[in-house]
């Protein structure tokens, strides 16, 4: 369970972008952050993941305060996958290790190597091992970062619009990872997302910021046509296909 209780951010300079966010997201959930550009989507990840220190609140992973971890604590508690993987000429196995580096003492250990194989096994990447990551496509080098995290055995999983760079058919296999293994592994996701039908596919929880505030938080019934108005200043109307909600923009 992570549970969000009044965090606000602001930088040095005074200018506020979060203010006394609250929500809560189950264990094996999968969480979207919504809101248009600017709404501090992007930083309350950067505030999960020790990128930044919160102004004030408290992040709590099943009773544990996040925020008054150490970087070594927090590295074992949340891992973070960026919008687009930066290619680098590691193979994708020394790449998936490397998720192990919060737990390392002096050298990888059998362990450790046990348990990146069971990741790129749990995202079919075995036939890709030692193939470089520069040379895998975007939906690859996607899955690459995922095993990594998974590599680090997280009980939070950040994921930064993490379909920005891929196609339709990349969008669909990585958000359908992620829900699995959340379901799986018993891990909680949090998901700063554009697509709101994408997001109304793939998550059960919904969080939408607006002005650097929660404007509404709960399930699939919160994006409304009224939150979609208010939110992101168009109109639009949300119609079931085949049992999942779907936003329909009206036409200009």
């Amino acid at each position: 369970m992570m549970e969000v209780q009044d965090l606000s951010f602001s930088y040095r300079c005074g200018r506020e972008i979060l203010r006394d966010i609250s929500f809560s997201a189950p264990t094996g959930s999968c969480l979207a952050v919504l809101g248009n550009n600017g709404a501090g989507k992007s930083t309350l990840l950067k505030c999960f993941s020790h990128l930044l220190r919160p102004r004030s609140g408290r992040v709590l992973v099943d009773g544990e305060d996040l925020v008054a971890m150490s970087f070594a604590q927090a590295a074992r508690t949340v891992a973070l996958v960026s919008q687009s993987a930066q290619p680098s000429r590691l193979t994708v196995y020394d790449a998936v290790l490397l998720g192990r580096r919060p737990y390392l003492k002096w050298d990888f250990t059998a362990a450790d190597r046990s348990l990146a194989e069971e990741a790129l096994s749990a995202l079919g990447l075995e036939e890709m091992a030692l193939r470089y990551v520069d040379q895998l496509s975007g939906g690859e080098q996607q899955k690459v970062q995922l095993a990594r995290a998974l590599v680090q055995q997280p009980r939070v999983l950040l994921l930064d619009e993490p379909t920005s760079s891929l196609d339709l058919r990349g969008q669909y296999e990585v958000l359908s990872l992620v829900k699995r293994l959340c379901r799986e592994r018993d891990i909680t996701a949090v998901v700063v997302i554009h697509d709101l039908n994408l997001a109304l596919r793939f998550c059960d929880r919904f969080l939408l910021l607006h002005g650097g505030t929660v404007y509404a938080h709960g399930d699939a019934s919160v994006v409304s046509p009224r939150a979609i108005r208010e939110v992101y200043g168009m109109e639009a109307a949300v119609r079931q296909v085949d049992g999942v909600p779907m936003v329909v923009p009206a036409l200009a």
